[in-house]
């Protein structure tokens, strides 16, 4: 094996590692809840805003829930 053919294995094992850490870091969403037709954040209980269903239409907490529950935190409202 020469050094291309080398670097060329180390590259998938690399990627292959990578693809691998980014389905296990991935949590599935929890479901939504709804009240008269509107999607409500499962945290703080408000209207989750239009323009975030549209970016994330299975979203379940509005967008600075999402941020709090990224860094570890709860929001409530």
């Amino acid at each position: 094996m020469d050094i291309i053919d080398n670097a060329k294995a180390h590259e998938e094992q690399d990627r292959a590692r990578a693809m691998h850490n980014q389905k296990a870091s991935r949590t599935p969403e929890p479901a939504q809840h709804t009240t008269s037709g509107h999607v409500i954040c499962i945290d703080c209980a408000d209207p989750i805003s239009a323009q975030r269903l549209v970016a994330k239409p299975n979203a379940a907490r509005c967008i600075d829930c999402q941020g709090f529950f990224e860094q570890g935190a709860r929001h409530a409202g």
